[in-house]
């Protein structure tokens, strides 16, 4: 259908068919659903009558084939001029096959993987009846208190923006109009609501324009040039207005500055929620202010369809506008070519054969095995198979291993760490315990534990956090793991064996009562639906650990909010005169992050030598090759992320101490040696000065190499112009 035909049936919409379109409802109210009429909680409170459900334009949290199948049909019945439904859902890290959190996928540092999970979830999700997924989740996360750290990739706008770009390749493919088995991207949650004050989730974010161009804004632009087709606002204010009614950011920004022509959409009951926030005095202005700042479609309030009709009758609201937002709304239907098949690729029969597939299930061991970081090795990993294992914790035989945002994930389907462990060795060397609940421990589970380990030559501690104390309202203050678990290990380490700790969780903690009593410490975070296999071909060498940090783990919360790319201060710590008081420190704790972003060891060793310049001159039209020759100099093969830093020694505004600007990936076999070569452009030393203007300046720049943003060699080049 062209955009002629689109604007004719417009013009045949009446006014109350067109605001509903701008409504998005949750599934109970649709018939056909199976939770059909459940209608509880704020749902119920939204006062509808059948003929506003009847044109309501699109469907949240549907699933399966046949229940969209079913909605459809029954919608279409009644549906006066037969506009079909959009059916979104959060399809975050995978569908039904649970891929690692995205934390952990961006600790893979593996963009190709990271696009296939998604192509994955894709397939599944559209198979099963969905359209729409609210993902990929881009925002900069530096306070891993915020508990939806674990829904970004991390602490870096360069590495954020290329994992965004990938995400939408693998949702949409190359067109979602020819393209089978793809769904539309909806990037989140704009702007910036990864910077929420103290990490608390749904709280105030305060900073400069400035610093949210630099930092906060690349990633969502490098999704939306991917051709991301949806955007949805976030909770949060931004210079003191709710995301939501935010029109110099939602107008003047995302749609003129950027031309973002897509389908914009507020979270949950955000637009409702702009009254509480204190800018809104009631459903009325808050409806005003959302369609005034260019949202298109309300998620599960009724703002829009109470109160557009008035709005537009008094003068408040001019009519055209709603239809602009309509006609985004149809236009997306139409490329996901719902007029011609209402239904896309919903298909009970090939639903089965699809999802959780073994060659999907394939696909999430791969990049589970890829996005386990090892933080700590005293010779003690990896282990053997004739060594005696007790396998203890919370976390040993649970299930509870896929992480937030997994919604149709299976726990029953998972393979958790002791069903990995039974592939490895005789079950005469395997002992098992749970040694304490996740935040409880009892003096008969100790013991058993302590029985089990005696019987051992090696304790694996499976520690970590419950699901639900990370994702969405999961923000915690205190980030250590929960006493029960540090009392367990405590009273392990009393017996002077070995100790392997693996961590599931959803962000980087504070591991004191972890660390000193671990020889070894393998970050799993929520590693997915094959994650008990990928571990444990990771402890026993089967796989050789690549994952890097992208988001660094704090020596203590008081340090929070700890990152590799901050700014230097009139009076930096030298670390060769610790007795100086008067410079930027603190007294009891380390200015540095206990495990700093790019950190991850092997099982093996590289040296990094030789680093050289193709030029100490870089120019706009003459880019500079920074190379250097990275030699595996251990005993097995590995695979090593080469990271490439620049620093703007002298700016018109105080630039970060490093910056990433490029990486790769390199596989070398024991002896091998490998020379690496990243180019740097002008374009790439660019930043938004005093004025906004986006430009570099000439000068002194720093460029580091190395296997982390602390273990580097560093040169230096000039900037002309």
């Amino acid at each position: 259908m062209n955009e002629t035909k689109l604007k004719d049936l417009l013009e045949q919409m009446t006014f109350d068919e067109k605001i509903a379109q701008l409504m998005q409802l949750a599934t109970p109210f649709f018939e056909g659903a199976e939770s059909e009429g459940q209608i509880t909680g704020p749902l119920a409170g939204l006062g509808l009558n059948e003929e506003e459900i009847s044109n309501s334009g699109s469907v949240l949290g549907a699933s399966g084939a046949k229940e969209v199948i079913n909605i459809q049909k029954a919608y279409l019945k009644k549906n006066r001029l037969g506009i079909p439904l959009l059916f979104m859902a959060d399809v975050v890290h995978g569908y039904k096959t649970i891929f690692p959190v995205p934390l952990a996928i961006g600790c893979s540092w593996d963009l190709e993987l990271a696009e296939k999970s998604a192509e994955i979830a894709a397939k599944e999700a559209s198979v099963s009846g969905v359209h729409v997924t609210f993902a990929p989740m881009v925002d900069l996360v530096r306070d891993p208190r915020w508990g939806r750290v674990m829904e970004s990739t991390g602490e870096d706008s360069y590495l954020n923006s290329l994992f965004a770009k990938a995400f939408v390749r693998g949702f949409q493919g190359s067109s979602l109009e020819n393209e089978a088995y793809r769904v539309a991207a909806c990037v989140k949650h704009f702007a910036a609501y990864g910077a929420p004050e103290g990490g608390r989730d749904y709280n105030t974010v305060n900073m400069s324009e400035r610093e949210l161009r630099q930092s906060h804004l690349p990633a969502y632009k490098a999704a939306l040039d991917e051709g991301c087709e949806m955007v949805m606002t976030a909770f949060n204010t931004v210079d003191g207005i709710p995301a939501t009614g935010n029109k110099q950011l939602m107008r003047d920004l995302l749609r003129d500055e950027w031309k973002f022509d897509g389908v914009l959409i507020s979270d949950w009951g955000a637009v409702k929620e702009m009254i509480p926030h204190g800018v809104a005095a009631d459903e009325s202005e808050a409806a005003l202010k959302a369609i005034e700042a260019g949202v298109d479609i309300e998620m599960s309030t009724s703002c829009y369809v109470k109160n557009l009709k008035m709005l537009v009758d008094n003068g408040s609201v001019s009519e055209e506008i709603i239809n602009e937002s309509v006609l985004r709304i149809l236009k997306l239907k139409d490329k996901l070519g719902l007029f011609e098949n209402p239904y896309r690729d919903a298909n009970e029969e090939l639903e089965q054969k699809l999802v959780m597939s073994e060659e999907h299930r394939q696909s999430a061991y791969e990049l589970a095995t890829k996005s386990c970081v090892l933080l700590k090795n005293e010779q003690v990993l990896p282990l053997n198979t004739e060594q005696k294992i007790a396998l203890i914790g919370p976390f040993a035989v649970n299930g509870d291993i896929l992480g937030p945002w997994s919604w149709l994930g299976s726990k029953e389907d998972a393979v958790t760490l002791v069903d990995g462990f039974k592939t490895k060795l005789d079950q005469a060397n395997l002992f098992t315990a749970k040694g304490a609940d996740i935040d409880t421990i009892t003096e008969e589970q100790w013991q058993e534990a302590i029985q089990v380990a005696e019987q051992a030559d090696i304790i694996v501690l499976a520690l970590g956090e419950h699901s639900d104390m990370s994702g969405e309202a999961g923000s915690r203050a205190d980030i250590r793991l929960p006493e029960a678990q540090l009392t367990l290990i405590s009273k392990l380490k009393d017996l002077r064996k070995p100790i392997v700790t693996v961590l599931f969780n959803g962000r980087p903690l504070d591991l004191h009562g972890v660390i000193e009593h671990s020889n070894a410490i393998l970050e799993a975070w929520f590693p997915g639906t094959e994650g008990g296999a990928a571990i444990a071909d990771l402890l026993y060498g089967d796989v050789n650990p690549s994952g890097k940090l992208t988001m660094s783990f704090p020596h203590s919360v008081g340090q929070v909010p700890v990152y590799y790319n901050h700014f230097n201060t009139g009076r930096p710590k030298d670390a060769s005169d610790a007795q100086v008081r008067y410079v930027s420190q603190y007294l009891d704790i380390p200015n540095e992050p206990l495990f700093p972003f790019g950190f991850g060891l092997s099982y093996t060793s590289f040296s990094y030598r030789e680093l050289s310049l193709s030029s100490e001159v870089v120019t706009p039209t003459e880019p500079i090759t920074v190379s250097v020759q990275v030699e595996n100099t251990g005993n097995v093969a590995g695979e090593e992320v080469v990271q490439l830093y620049v620093r703007d020694v002298a700016a018109e505004v105080v630039r970060p101490l490093k910056e990433l600007k490029g990486y790769e990936k390199i596989w070398l076999e024991p002896g091998e040696a490998k020379t690496v070569s990243i180019t740097i452009t002008e374009e790439s030393l660019r930043y938004h000065h005093a004025n906004l203007e986006y430009k570099s300046d000439r000068g002194e720049f720093f460029v580091y190499v190395g296997s982390n943003s602390q273990q580097v060699q560093a040169a230096s080049f000039v900037l002309e112009k």
